[in-house]
């Protein structure tokens, strides 16, 4: 049995990286000004909505009952754009792209082993 299950690993390494050294996640712009990378995934990612009420808080568009997963599926099974907007009408184009976006950027996802204790 793995240590972490897939879904909640990104979750799990912040809480450990928070608990180690504080918020890993905070950055500086340019500017100066503080970030961090939750409020950047927010802004990024304005149409993708977790609410456990709904479809067990997985992650779906603008809250409806229509998840990340189910858009990605049905593109990575070869309908197109106006393909998936005639099926599902509540849908809009930028609905699609962020869903694509958003599993994209899971994809680019890094874990880093600790050092010491486990090769």
């Amino acid at each position: 049995m793995p240590l972490l299950a897939h879904n909640s690993t990104k979750y799990v390494i912040r809480l450990f990286l928070i608990a180690l050294q504080g918020d890993p996640l905070t950055r500086m712009t340019s500017s100066g000004r503080m970030y961090s990378e939750d409020q950047e995934m927010s802004n990024m990612f304005d149409r993708i909505t977790f609410d456990p009420g709904v479809m067990g808080g997985r992650a779906c568009i603008r809250g409806m009952r229509i998840t990340v997963s189910l858009v990605v599926n049905l593109v990575t099974n070869g309908m197109t754009s106006e393909e998936i907007l005639r099926e599902y009408p509540e849908l809009e184009e930028e609905d699609i792209r962020q869903a694509l976006q958003y599993a994209a950027s899971l994809a680019n996802e890094e874990i880093h082993l600790l050092s010491g204790g486990h090769p």
